[in-house]
């Protein structure tokens, strides 16, 4: 049986929510991030500090370590639980769990790396920052306003896209067992 309904609290419609990810959760972090949700992440916490940020900062706790999960909960924290093994199944249990679309707008995007939201950036601010062969095919820019990594949807948004496209067909199937 899912541990899933010992942590359950609504979520509604809420867009945007608040999460802490455990340090075995770094590739779903970049991910969620790219959908505009607020996670803080570091590889080298300790579960104690984790449990300390997600009560003071009423974030919930994202793990795949059933021992944390557990003392979240006992301790009036929210918590989710991963049971999915690839990267897709995980963004479909969140997508399911906490109304979250599985699509990226970069009005709302945050940067993989720190968390900030990505801002636009004209052209002509980025072409020192980046190789001459991107500006002749791509128009379009963001910039994170803290760390300043440059980003753009590259060749690397297929893969992007496929991976949310199948996340999505795990919801859908999910949604016709129901």
């Amino acid at each position: 049986m899912s541990p899933r309904p010992e942590a359950a609290r609504f979520f509604g419609e809420s867009k945007f929510l608040k999460f802490i990810a455990d340090g075995m959760l770094g590739k779903l972090t970049r991910w969620l991030r790219m959908l505009g949700q607020d996670v803080e992440y570091s590889n080298n916490m300790e579960d104690s500090q984790l449990l300390t940020i997600a009560k003071e900062d009423d974030r919930t706790l994202l793990t795949r370590d059933f021992e944390l999960y557990q003392r979240a909960v006992s301790r009036g924290i929210t918590a989710f639980y991963f049971e999915g093994q690839t990267g897709e199944e995980k963004l479909a249990e969140l997508a399911q769990r906490f109304n979250i679309p599985l699509k990226i707008d970069m009005a709302s995007s945050r940067c993989p790396k720190c968390n900030s939201v990505v801002k636009p950036i004209p052209m002509d601010e980025v072409a020192q920052k980046i190789e001459k062969n991107t500006l002749n095919h791509y128009k379009e820019f963001w910039q994170c306003p803290k760390c300043r990594q440059v980003y753009w949807q590259g060749a690397h948004w297929d893969k992007i896209r496929n991976t949310l496209r199948k996340a999505n067909e795990i919801v859908e199937k999910s949604k016709k067992k129901e």
